[in-house]
């Protein structure tokens, strides 16, 4: 039996107001499946939803973590389970919304056995990408564990890390660990948003990022960095536009620089998510862009709510 239904798409595809849209239809409760909207203070570069929307839908994993902590795949694949075991016992449809895929592998497909952090190992890895830069460590990375550098960005600092702490800790590549599965994924039927148009999509995400620079991003970003705790090496901090306003408000980028960088990192984002996305092998496809997308996504959970 399904347990939930899992909408996925890249940033900018429309995944918010469709569940918001479902939710006036049926009763539903939103799971957040977002690794920035964990955070408590990022609000606006996150498009986290609004007070008057959480109020009039319920809205679960959104502000539960401080900026300053971390987050990983394990800890969400546990509280999403307990949501949706929550939500189902209420009599009410889970609808797991977002675009974080590593999440989304992880509680489909189900969780490795992974070493906890070593915060040694962590240290003498940071001390030598700051020597040499991340995508120094990524080749370094793709010398013992090739899988896994295949599947991620050269400066994607937090997963390198972790890739090289796996494999110095126990000696294995991440890669095989990962194949190594524990305890039995629900099911979750997958609704994957592929927008057919992408030049439509990049537009979107101008647009929605013109809109946040509006709404006070910079100066959300601001207070955040002076609260004296953060850094831009911690995974918030490192979350898409987030990297980037850090980096202006330190002097390193003019404003024009800043809206660049952040537009083209956003768009790469959404690039890597229809890559994943094509490899999770969704149940359904949907074109957000089309005029009946929520009739199509209605149905769907139709067919769930009715089993």
């Amino acid at each position: 039996m399904t347990e939930a239904l899992l909408l996925l798409g890249p940033t900018g595809s429309g995944k918010s107001a469709l569940a918001l849209d479902l939710a006036r239809r049926w009763a539903i409760e939103i799971v957040s499946i977002d690794s920035a909207q964990v955070y408590r203070g990022l609000d606006i570069g996150t498009a986290k939803p609004s007070a008057v929307e959480r109020a009039a839908v319920p809205h679960h994993l959104i502000d539960i973590r401080d900026a300053a902590q971390r987050y990983s795949a394990a800890e969400f694949v546990r509280d999403a389970r307990s949501v949706i075991a929550e939500v189902r016992a209420r009599g009410r449809l889970p609808l797991v919304v977002g675009g974080t895929m590593l999440y989304a592998k992880a509680l489909r497909e189900g969780l490795s056995e992974l070493p906890s952090a070593d915060p040694a190992v962590r240290s003498r890895i940071e001390a030598a990408a700051a020597a040499e830069g991340w995508p120094a460590l990524h080749a370094r990375l793709a010398a013992v564990d090739p899988a896994a550098a295949e599947r991620l960005a050269p400066n994607d600092a937090q997963r390198i890390q972790r890739a090289l702490e796996i494999f110095e800790v126990t000696g294995v590549r991440m890669s095989e660990l990962l194949a190594r599965r524990r305890e039995a994924p629900p099911h979750l039927e997958l609704v994957a948003l592929m927008p057919s148009d992408r030049a439509q999509l990049h537009r979107r995400i101008e647009q929605r990022f013109d809109d946040m620079l509006r709404f006070g991003f910079v100066d959300e970003v601001q207070v955040l960095k002076r609260r004296g705790d953060l850094t831009a090496e911690l995974p918030s901090m490192r979350s898409v536009g987030y990297r980037q306003a850090w980096a202006y408000l330190d002097g390193h980028l003019s404003h024009p620089q800043f809206r660049a960088a952040a537009l083209s990192a956003t768009r790469q984002l959404a690039k890597r998510q229809l890559t994943w996305l094509r490899s999770l092998a969704p149940d359904a496809v949907i074109d957000p862009q089309r005029e009946n997308a929520s009739d199509l996504l209605a149905q769907r959970l139709g067919a769930f709510a009715a089993q």
